[in-house]
């Protein structure tokens, strides 16, 4: 998604790569990469292991993706005065909390995934003082596989289907993320540190696929079913939905709210 939001900024000089490309788990790869590259002033780090039942299984390489490939990173920005932008999740809490999680509150991941996520946090504050960590929250766009665009699958080819209905968050919007990033790397802002960003507003997966399909008009049944009933290899936060005072203060912001920003997603994608 910072593609789509680039073109907005013409001052801006960005270089796409993949895992093809650069393996971020190889700490050389990355800097040959800085070494051809000397003018990179801003590392945005999107990579990531983000199977989260599969993780269950694979803790090993999901810490090698989300911690060590962190911490690699970390290093080389460190090493060519780059400043790092690093995307994490809400999964790095329990979900036990009754409020928005603020970026204050102490961590507990109960899934291999979230427990990646975080020594990757960790990782990236033990080694580069200059550095935004973002945490975000139930990420979808029209681009890879999300729940939305598995949902709109699913009303394919189904006339009633069950999602839970006690898990609470916040949907995000990856085109809205996208813009933050670019908004902070234009800003040159040296408010560093960990910040917490997801759209506006509260909703429960069951919430999130009723509102995609309404806002299509599809004609689907959806039962609410509590996450007892739909078991799955990793424990999921009960409730994660994240305070965002820090980041819209010091980096002024106005943040849509979630319900809004699928009507755009969807048209997108559509």
């Amino acid at each position: 998604c910072i593609k789509d939001v680039e073109k907005q900024y013409d001052d801006l000089n960005v270089i796409y790569t993949d895992h093809l490309e650069l393996d971020i788990c190889e700490l050389n790869q990355i800097q040959t990469f800085f070494k051809s590259n000397p003018q990179i002033n801003y590392c945005i780090n999107c990579a990531a292991y983000t199977a989260v039942d599969k993780a269950e299984t694979e803790a090993e390489k999901a810490f090698e993706i989300n911690a060590t490939g962190a911490k690699n990173l970390a290093q080389v920005c460190n090493d060519h005065d780059a400043i790092l932008i690093h995307v994490s999740t809400d999964f790095v809490f329990d979900g036990e909390k009754n409020e928005p999680y603020t970026e204050t509150d102490v961590a507990n991941p109960i899934s291999v995934y979230g427990a990646s996520k975080l020594q990757g946090e960790v990782e990236i504050q033990k080694g580069l003082k200059e550095h935004f960590i973002i945490r975000t929250s139930w990420m979808y766009s029209e681009h890879g596989s999300n729940f939305m665009k598995t949902m709109l699958q699913l009303a394919e080819t189904r006339n009633e289907i069950s999602v839970v209905s006690d898990q609470i968050g916040t949907p995000t919007y990856a085109l809205d993320l996208a813009e933050v990033i670019l908004k902070i790397v234009n800003s040159n802002t040296k408010y560093f540190g960990l910040y917490h960003y997801s759209n506006q507003g509260v909703a429960s997966w069951f919430d999130f696929a009723k509102a995609i399909f309404d806002s299509q008009n599809i004609s689907i049944k959806v039962n609410p079913i509590k996450t007892e009933y739909y078991p799955t290899p990793a424990k999921r936060p009960m409730y994660s939905v994240l305070e965002k005072t820090k980041i819209k203060d010091r980096i002024e912001l106005e943040i849509p709210f979630w319900r809004d920003s699928l009507k755009v997603a969807i048209f997108n994608l559509l």
